[in-house]
């Protein structure tokens, strides 16, 4: 049931590409954002940036006709070369702690209309917006959005037949991450694919929800209906034993007025409560969480008593501590806007919680467990969406490297 399509994707040439590519725009800080743009002068980064040497104040609009102008600027160089033929691209992304391999394909907005693509997490208007117009005036997508498949023993036996070819791409970044990039153009292994996600009856959005739901909106807007490329998503396609999953921990800037001691007397009325005192501690199991408060670690274990749900939202362990800790004892109502919640990636240290805490600027900090993949399909199924901040998933795509023409 769910749709894949091969396209022309436009891409460095093999001599360019380690120079090309780059990590997403806002993933810079300023510093390293200005040695990018200083030093390097086939950064893909020029395109995302294109003012850069300008810095005047312009519209929305004119901004992202400036990307469009750049992106042609790149190609008239010949630092980015369309395809001849239609492909769909094998992708390998080796770190120092993990592999992914991954389809680049085009995956079908109709099939996000009717469900077959399901989400599991809230959009903001505005951005969805902001995405939408980038688009249309750029004229491309280079950022994936990443979908989670079942887990297909026929499609991963094919993808390691395919992988053991000389690759189209390999490179290297300074995140000390490799890159393989295949190009499968053969007609006849692409409808043997396409058969075969056919029989796939959900396709599951893991991150990329404001860009599916832009390109939803680019689609409805076409006036050219020859122009079919707006109707599918640039989407990088994993089985789901593939994708990594992280939390998001929680920084709190104060106990909302509690004593130390009256808040625990609080906690101590749905959760088992452990002093762990200086020794770090990361929950090892659902509904178990971590706490560090006054210069002590904590477990809090939610009691049997209150282990009932009545959706897979109400167990999901981000709102389990909503529910009983942020909103009802901290005041922290909306996750997303309040001033007084900040978040760290699992993918950092617990210690990196330890610290923020020890320099002052927050109070209290809550260690999660991270959710796993049948949680957010649950979830999906249902309807129901996550608390934001619920989780931190890998791969993360490099901008430049596959580029989708609208």
């Amino acid at each position: 049931m769910a749709k894949i399509v091969p396209f022309k994707a436009v891409r460095p040439t093999r001599d360019k590409v380690c120079l090309v590519t780059c990590r997403s725009y806002d993933e810079y800080s300023a510093a390293e954002l200005a040695a990018q743009l200083d030093f390097n002068p086939l950064s893909f980064l020029h395109i995302l940036k294109p003012a850069y040497t300008n810095q005047e104040t312009v519209s929305f609009e004119k901004r992202y006709r400036q990307v469009h102008q750049k992106y042609q600027e790149f190609k008239n160089e010949i630092i980015l070369v369309k395809d001849k033929k239609p492909a769909i691209y094998i992708h390998k992304i080796i770190t120092k702690t993990h592999s992914f391999t991954g389809l680049i394909v085009g995956t079908s907005v109709e099939d996000y209309r009717n469900n077959i693509i399901k989400k599991h997490e809230d959009i903001l208007a505005f951005r969805v917006k902001l995405l939408k117009d980038y688009m249309k005036y750029s004229e491309f997508n280079t950022e994936p959005v990443l979908m989670t498949y079942p887990d297909n023993k026929t499609i991963e036996n094919w993808i390691f037949n395919c992988t053991q070819k000389l690759a189209d791409f390999e490179f290297s970044t300074t995140e000390k991450e490799i890159h393989y990039l295949w190009k499968i153009e053969d007609s006849l292994e692409i409808d043997w694919l396409q058969n075969i996600f056919a029989k796939t009856e959900s396709l599951y959005i893991a991150d990329g929800h404001h860009r599916t739901e832009a390109l939803k909106l680019l689609s409805e807007e076409n006036e050219n209906p020859e122009n079919a490329a707006k109707d599918y998503i640039l989407s990088y396609l994993i089985s789901e034993n593939n994708v990594k999953i992280y939390e998001f921990n929680r920084l709190i800037k104060d106990l909302n007025g509690y004593s130390k001691e009256d808040f625990i007397k609080e906690l101590n009325k749905n959760f088992i409560i452990e002093n762990k005192h200086q020794q770090p501690f990361k929950p090892a199991e659902k509904h178990q969480f971590g706490m560090y408060l006054d210069n002590e670690f904590y477990s809090l274990i939610l009691r049997k008593e209150n282990a009932f749900f009545n959706t897979a939202l109400d167990s999901l362990d981000t709102q389990i501590l909503y529910k009983k800790v942020l909103l009802p004892l901290l005041a922290i109502k909306d996750l997303r806007n309040d001033e007084r919640i900040e978040y760290v990636s699992g993918k950092q240290s617990v210690l990196e919680v330890k610290h923020k805490i020890d320099q002052g600027e927050f109070e209290i900090g809550f260690i999660l467990f991270p959710s796993n993949i049948g949680e957010i399909k649950a979830l999906a199924d249902a309807h129901l969406i996550m608390p934001p901040k619920s989780t931190y998933i890998e791969p993360k795509f490099r901008s430049g490297l596959v580029i989708y023409e609208l």
